[in-house]
C-alpha cells in the first residue's frame, strides 16, 4: 500500500506540473518583478500556505496504509492436557484487510484535500502580488505627485518674485506676493503629506517581502498604460478555469464525491486473516514415556479468517447521509467561488473602461485646456490686465489636473492588477 501512497503523490506531482505556476504581468517593470519575486519568496503567509500543503501530502501515505498487524502471546498457567501432550502457550498474527477500494478511496480524498491547499497557497500568492502592485503603482503615483508639487513650488516662487519686482515699480499690490507666499506654503504642506503617504506605501512593501520598515524600495515611474483589449465572456472563462480558488472548490467537489462513496463501503465488512502456533510440550506422564502417542509433542498450527459485522446500520447511514450534505455544500462552495470570478472581472473590465475614458478627456481636452489658460492668465498678469487671484486660479486647476492624470494612470495599472488577480492568469498576456 505504500507504492500505491507514492504513486498517488507522484500523479499529484504530474498535475502541478501540467498546470505551469502563473506568471505576473510586469510590463518590462525590472524593479516590479523583484519585489513580486522576493515577496513570493519571503512572505511569511505563503510560506506557512506552502508548509500546511506539504504537511497534507504526508497525509496520503498514511490513509492508505493498511492497519498495522496485531501479533498474540498466550501462556497458559494451566496448561491444558492434549493427547500428545501439555500445551504451554499460543503466539498468533493476524492481519486487517479493508474492503477493496476503502484504502484507495481514502488516498483519493487524501490527495485531492492536499491539492486544495496547493490552490490556496496559490491564492495567497495571487493576492500578495496584488497588494504587491497596489502599492507599487501608488509609490510610483506619490513620486509623480511629488515631482508635480516642486515644479509648482518653484513656479509660484517665480510669480513670487514678479510680483516682488512688480511691487517696488509700483506696479502692483503687495498683497499678491503675500498671498502668492501663502500659496507656497500650503504647497510644502501638501508636499509634507505625500511624503508621509510614500513612507507609509514603503513600509507595506516592505512588510510584504518581511523586510524592516524603513529599508529602501526601487521604483520606475509608472509606464504609458498598455493598450488592451477586454473581451467579458473570454476572461470569465480564463478565471473559472485558472483562479486558484475556483480550483480548490473543484478539487474539494471531488474529495467530497470520494467521501461518500467510502461512506457507502462501510457497509461491507473488513476481513482479518491470522495464523497461530501453539506449543506443545510433549507427554511426560508414565503412560506416554511407555508408550508415547503418534505425534507426541508436536506443535499446533493453525490459520483463521474472520470479519467485522456492520449490523448497526443506522451508524452508516448517517455516515453516508454526512458525506453527501457535505458534497452539496462543496458544490455550492464551488458556484460561490465561480460568481465571485465573473463579478471579480466584471468589476475589473467596468472600473478599467472608466478609467480609460477619465485618461482620454485629461490628455486630449483638460491638461490642454488648464495649460493654454494658465499661459493666457500668465500674459495677463504681465500685462497688468488680471490680479493675481486669476493667476493663482490658473495654476491651481493645472495642478490638480496633472496630479489628477497622475492619479489616474496609476489606477489604470491597478486596475489590470485587479483584472489578472480575477482571472488567475497574467493580464495583459506577456509574450514569452
Amino acid at each position: 500500500m505504500r507504492g500505491f501512497a507514492w504513486l498517488l503523490l507522484s500523479i499529484a506531482g504530474v498535475a502541478r506540473a501540467d498546470v505551469a505556476e502563473p506568471a505576473y504581468a510586469t510590463h518590462g517593470d525590472a524593479a516590479l518583478a523583484a519585489l513580486i519575486k522576493e515577496s513570493l519568496r519571503k512572505n511569511p503567509g505563503l510560506r506557512r500556505a506552502r508548509l500546511d500543503f506539504e504537511a497534507e501530502r504526508y497525509r496520503i501515505a498514511q490513509v492508505t496504509a493498511r492497519p498495522d498487524p496485531k501479533l498474540g502471546i498466550t501462556w497458559h498457567g494451566r496448561k491444558p492436557e492434549t493427547r500428545t501432550g501439555p500445551q504451554t502457550g499460543t503466539l498468533s498474527v493476524s492481519q486487517e484487510f479493508p474492503w477493496p477500494g476503502k484504502l484507495a478511496d481514502r488516498g483519493r480524498i487524501a490527495a485531492a484535500v492536499a491539492e486544495a491547499r496547493h490552490e490556496a497557497a496559490r491564492a495567497g500568492e495571487a493576492r500578495v502580488v496584488l497588494r504587491v502592485k497596489a502599492s507599487y503603482y501608488d509609490l510610483g503615483y506619490l513620486d509623480r505627485a511629488i515631482a508635480v508639487v516642486d515644479e509648482e513650488e518653484q513656479l509660484l516662487r517665480h510669480y513670487e518674485s514678479l510680483a516682488q519686482a512688480r511691487y517696488a515699480q509700483g506696479l502692483g499690490p503687495q498683497q499678491a506676493a503675500v498671498r502668492l507666499q501663502a500659496e507656497i506654503t500650503r504647497v510644502l504642506n501638501r508636499r509634507y503629506e505625500l511624503v508621509r503617504r510614500r513612507l507609509e506605501v514603503i513600509a507595506t512593501l516592505n512588510a510584504l517581502r518581511d523586510s524592516p520598515a524603513g529599508a529602501p524600495v526601487t521604483v520606475s515611474p509608472v509606464p504609458e498604460p498598455p493598450e488592451v483589449r477586454i473581451d467579458g465572456v473570454r476572461l470569465q472563462s480564463i478565471g473559472r478555469n485558472l483562479r486558484p480558488e475556483v480550483r480548490a472548490a473543484r478539487l474539494l467537489v471531488e474529495s467530497d464525491r470520494d467521501r461518500v462513496r467510502l461512506a457507502e463501503r462501510r457497509y461491507w465488512p473488513d476481513i482479518v486473516l491470522g495464523a497461530s502456533w501453539g506449543r506443545v510440550a510433549g507427554r511426560r506422564d508414565m503412560a506416554g514415556r511407555s508408550a508415547p502417542p503418534p505425534d507426541n509433542g508436536k506443535d499446533v498450527y493453525s490459520l483463521n479468517v474472520g470479519v467485522n459485522i456492520p449490523i448497526y446500520r443506522a451508524r452508516y447511514d448517517a455516515a453516508v447521509d454526512e458525506a453527501n450534505a457535505r458534497l452539496e455544500g462543496a458544490r455550492a462552495n464551488h458556484r460561490d467561488a465561480v460568481i465571485e470570478v465573473d463579478l471579480a472581472v466584471r468589476a475589473a473590465e467596468l472600473r478599467l473602461a472608466m478609467v480609460d475614458e477619465q485618461m482620454a478627456l485629461f490628455e486630449t481636452a483638460l491638461v490642454p485646456q488648464a495649460e493654454q489658460a494658465l499661459s493666457l492668465a500668465e500674459t495677463a498678469y504681465s500685462t497688468g490686465t488680471a490680479a493675481i487671484v486669476d493667476l493663482l486660479d490658473s495654476e491651481q486647476v493645472l495642478f490638480e489636473v496633472r496630479l489628477g492624470l497622475a492619479r489616474l494612470r496609476s489606477d489604470y495599472m491597478k486596475a489590470l492588477a485587479e483584472m489578472e488577480w480575477a482571472i488567475g492568469s497574467p493580464f495583459p498576456e506577456e509574450p514569452s
